[in-house]
């Protein structure tokens, strides 16, 4: 769950972005042309600290799906306990993103499996090699 203060952070500075609740967990979806900026405010200016996963859901046959793909992005603020999911659509054939391993080293082995099992593309990623598939 995020604050009060982070959410009208949020919705201030990025007014494109969707803010939801769900069960007590924040959720938000942000362009892709937004994600990379927003991940590094919500980083650098509101101390969301740890990245604790980052995932790939296919909507391939999802009914009523407008998106291919949404990619996933869970962020923790160690200091206040504040979570929050990030997500973003993504449509084939351009499955391309900014990489996050210069915000989170953590981040390295996460988008290497997410571009091996998805095919998403990290663009600026430091070691683009297979860890899952052959």
């Amino acid at each position: 769950m995020t604050s009060p203060e982070t959410r009208a952070a949020i919705t201030t500075r990025f007014t494109q972005a969707a803010v939801s609740e769900f069960r007590g967990q924040s959720r938000v979806s942000v362009p892709r042309e937004e994600l990379y900026a927003f991940l590094a405010f919500l980083k650098d200016e509101r101390g969301f600290d740890f990245l604790s996963d980052i995932t790939c859901v296919d909507y391939l046959n999802f009914r009523d799906a407008t998106d291919r793909f949404g990619l996933v992005y869970i962020l923790v603020n160690t200091d206040n306990n504040e979570r929050v999911t990030v997500r973003t659509f993504l449509n084939e054939p351009d499955l391309l993103v900014a990489a996050v391993v210069h915000l989170w080293q953590g981040a390295n082995w996460l988008e290497r499996e997410v571009w091996d099992m998805f095919g998403i593309t990290f663009d600026g990623h430091p070691d683009h090699r297979r860890v899952l598939l052959p």
